[in-house]
């Protein structure tokens, strides 16, 4: 069976060959020119890391622009860090362009008998792990957050894992509704939102449990968070909306059987406001840069309109 990754990177590979070649060709060009001299790719400032590696890697693949130097070049620089002590994010980041590289152009960046690597990340995951069953974003954390319990929930997957007392994930996700539809992102927040609601479907959809899931009332949330500009706005408090809600709106609208109710034209139309003239897109109406992990919010979106 695919993993969540490979089957979303498939969904959304067939969705970007129905786009019109001069876009794709114009964001894979920008793309490639974005890989650093180590392999890695960037933010907006700093250097390489692996999480905006990942996004770009994701990006050039449903574009069909991932070639074998791009990808062997991009997991040199990964292995690179395997020895580092990375941030949680970066270390799940690592992990998703790990299999990218292997997925797109069989290049290996953990030796596939290395068990005792994937035994300490799943230590270190598992070490995250709070008492309503749900995974924190750091070791201090004291509650679990949905986006993170999704995040490791994905990441045990790719190594052939799976959460320590899996029915207390599902638990965790199930109490993090909120009684007008969509997901919190930690029990103290006051309402629910988009990305916390797509995290959601995400680990329960992973867990095989989507059949467990208030489809009418998440779809409802999710068809009242388009706003005005045809995208998605994170949450009720938010005026205008970005690119990564759409995307993640898209994505989860469509895990439940449900993208045709809403105005999918109207998404095509607000992501494609998005992109600027030289390639890439940008976040969101007042954001005037593009970057790697808004290209692959962008592209994503506008293949799930197709």
């Amino acid at each position: 069976m695919l993993s969540y990754l490979q089957n979303l990177t498939l969904r959304l590979a067939a969705g970007a060959a129905k786009l019109d070649p001069k876009t794709r060709q114009l964001h894979a060009d920008w793309l490639i020119a974005q890989q650093r001299a180590d392999g890695g790719f960037a933010g907006r400032e700093g250097d390489s890391d692996p999480y905006y590696t990942a996004f770009a890697l994701r990006a050039l693949w449903i574009v069909d622009a991932l070639s074998d130097q791009i990808g062997q070049h991009a997991a040199s620089f990964l292995r690179s860090r395997l020895a580092h002590r990375e941030s949680i994010v970066d270390l799940i980041s690592l992990i998703f362009a790990a299999a990218i590289c292997e997925m797109a152009v069989g290049a290996e960046v953990v030796e596939n008998d290395d068990a005792t690597w994937a035994d300490n990340v799943t230590e270190l995951l598992e070490s995250l792990r709070t008492s309503d069953g749900g995974f924190a974003k750091s070791p201090e954390g004291r509650a679990g957050s949905t986006y993170q319990t999704f995040l490791s929930v994905l990441c045990l997957e790719l190594m052939g894992r799976q959460p320590v007392d899996a029915s207390a994930v599902a638990n965790f996700v199930h109490s993090q509704a909120h009684p007008d539809g969509g997901y919190l992102e930690i029990r103290a927040a006051k309402r629910p939102g988009v990305n916390p609601t797509a995290a959601a479907i995400g680990t329960l959809k992973t867990l095989g449990l989507l059949d467990t899931v208030d489809t009418e009332a998440t779809i409802e949330f999710l068809a009242e968070m388009q706003s005005d500009e045809g995208g998605f706005t994170a949450n009720t408090r938010i005026p205008f909306a970005d690119l990564l809600s759409s995307c993640t709106a898209m994505i989860t609208l469509d895990d439940l059987g449900a993208i045709e109710t809403i105005d999918r034209q109207a998404v095509a139309r607000y992501a494609e406001s998005m992109q600027m003239s030289a390639g890439g897109f940008a976040g969101f109406q007042l954001d005037q840069t593009a970057d790697v992990e808004y290209t692959f919010y962008g592209l994503a979106a506008l293949s799930m309109c197709q």
